[in-house]
């Protein structure tokens, strides 16, 4: 009887743990509508144009160099240093025109060869519909090309979901202070 005890309570709990494991386990992942997240809207797209300036001299750059290396400075290209910006970004192509968002994020020479930059940002809006949304760009930036093109990734706000693409072409350079002017053509399908 003892032995037949023993094996029913050994069997009752190994039932009893299948049971609970089985029963309360959360899943992984689980299929969802879009109407459930507030999708079920038709996608638009979205073509946004603005000015993106990036200042790193005088009294108060909206980028600086936060990391180099002894050989980053001998470097043609600058290789390996890290920029972190808060750029401002505007409607017109003056600095004093009407602010849209700010352009957030961090930039670093990735080339040892050629001008060119790996970007992360965050295209935060401030005005209009799309104000308190984002959207976030990672992408290589060959900078002394005319036109580049970098890809968005995802985004917030209004642009939750987004996907599409950045143009950038620089309007204007100044090589003594670093100091730049970039057009931004925004092509971005959202829901």
């Amino acid at each position: 009887m003892v032995k037949n005890s023993k094996s029913l309570l050994i069997s009752l709990t190994i039932l009893f743990f299948i049971t609970m494991v089985t029963s309360k386990s959360p899943n992984f992942s689980q299929n969802l509508s879009l109407q459930a997240l507030g999708l079920n809207k038709q996608e638009k797209l979205s073509h946004l144009r603005f000015y993106f300036h990036d200042i790193v001299s005088g009294p108060n750059p909206t980028a600086i160099w936060a990391a180099q290396t002894p050989t980053s400075k001998k470097s043609p290209t600058l290789f390996g240093s890290i920029a972190m910006f808060d750029d401002p970004l505007t409607v017109g192509p003056e600095r004093s025109s009407k602010l849209v968002g700010r352009a957030q994020g961090i930039y670093g020479s990735a080339s040892q060869s050629e001008d060119a930059l790996l970007m992360t940002m965050n295209l935060a809006f401030v005005e209009g519909k799309f104000n308190g949304s984002s959207l976030s760009v990672f992408g290589r930036n060959a900078v002394v090309k005319a036109v580049r093109e970098m890809p968005i990734v995802g985004g917030s706000g209004v642009f939750r979901f987004a996907r599409g693409y950045v143009q950038a072409r620089t309007l204007k350079f100044n090589a003594t202070s670093g100091d730049a002017l970039v057009e931004y053509d925004v092509f971005v399908f959202h829901y």
